[in-house]
C-alpha cells in the first residue's frame, strides 16, 4: 500500500471531542499492517538526511511513530511524558491550552549536550505541543533539527509557532 491509498484509512469523526470540531481518527490506519508501515517509511523519508541521532515522541500517540522511525533509522528514542510517568528526575514544560493548562516533562539526562533530535507526533493543529516539547528538549541541552507529524491541520496554524524548524507532515488537511 502506498501513502496515498493509506490515508483513506484516516476517519473524520464529526462533534469530537465537542461540537464543531472534525476528529481526524487515526485508529484505522493504525489498524492496517500495509498502511501503518507506508506511513512509518514516508515519515523516516521525511527526515532521513535531518542526521537526527535520536527520535522524541511525545505522549501518547507520538510514541507510535517515534519508536518505529527510530528502530528504521537506527537512532535512540526518547519520551515526552505527562507529569508523573518518567521515574528519574525531570524537567518540567507547562503550556497553554484551549481552557487552562498542561505539563509535559522529559528525564533530565535523556540527551547528549546539543545532540540533534527530531519530535514526532500524531498530529500538529494549533502547534502547542510540539511548541512546548521543543522547548522541554532545548532546556535539557537538545537541538531540535526537525518536526514529522503524521497529520497536520494547516489551517490551524501551528507550523507558524515551531521556529522556523523543518516541519514534515505526511498528510495535510
Amino acid at each position: 500500500m502506498d501513502v496515498k491509498s493509506a490515508e483513506r484509512l484516516i476517519r473524520d469523526v464529526p462533534d469530537f471531542p465537542k461540537p464543531g470540531i472534525v476528529f481526524k481518527d487515526i485508529t484505522p490506519l493504525l489498524q492496517d499492517p500495509a498502511g501503518w508501515r507506508a506511513v512509518v517509511d514516508e515519515m523516516c523519508a521525511q527526515v532521513g538526511s535531518a542526521q537526527a541521532s535520536a527520535m522524541v515522541g511525545v505522549e501518547s500517540r507520538g510514541f507510535l511513530f517515534a519508536a518505529p522511525m527510530a528502530y528504521q533509522l537506527n537512532v535512540g528514542l526518547a519520551l515526552v511524558r505527562k507529569p508523573g510517568k518518567l521515574p528519574a528526575d525531570t524537567l518540567t514544560q507547562e503550556y497553554a491550552l484551549e481552557y487552562g493548562t498542561d505539563r509535559l516533562e522529559v528525564h533530565r539526562d535523556a540527551f547528549e549536550p546539543g545532540q540533534p533530535v527530531i519530535i514526532v507526533d500524531d498530529v500538529l493543529a494549533t502547534g502547542g505541543t510540539a511548541e512546548a516539547a521543543a522547548a522541554l528538549v532545548r532546556e535539557a541541552g537538545a537541538h531540535v533539527v526537525g518536526f514529522a507529524f503524521l497529520v497536520e491541520l494547516s489551517f490551524l496554524g501551528g507550523r507558524e509557532r515551531l521556529g522556523g524548524v523543518p516541519v514534515h507532515s505526511v498528510y495535510r488537511y
